[in-house]
């Protein structure tokens, strides 16, 4: 065989149909919970992660993992849990 014949097979894209995410389509995905003391009393409240803040992200196929520049981990599994 020579080179030619051997040459590397890349793998196919598993998901060629899937759309790919930007940084900001994952971050639209995925909230962050902060604990807001309002007095005595304790909230969650729920906010949006801007794109500037993303790091990095994965789209799994059934939820999308956003990691923040300050290296927090965030998860839109948690998100639809709730």
């Amino acid at each position: 065989m020579s080179m030619q014949e051997r040459s590397v097979q890349k793998p196919e894209d598993p998901k060629p149909e899937a759309k790919r995410l930007s940084a900001a389509e994952a971050a639209k995905l995925v909230k962050r919970t902060v604990v807001v003391k309002d007095g005595d009393a304790e909230r969650a409240k729920v906010l949006p992660i801007a794109a500037k803040e993303v790091l990095s992200f994965r789209d799994y196929g059934t939820h999308v993992v956003v990691v923040t520049t300050d290296g927090q981990k965030f998860s839109s599994a948690e998100a639809e849990a709730a």
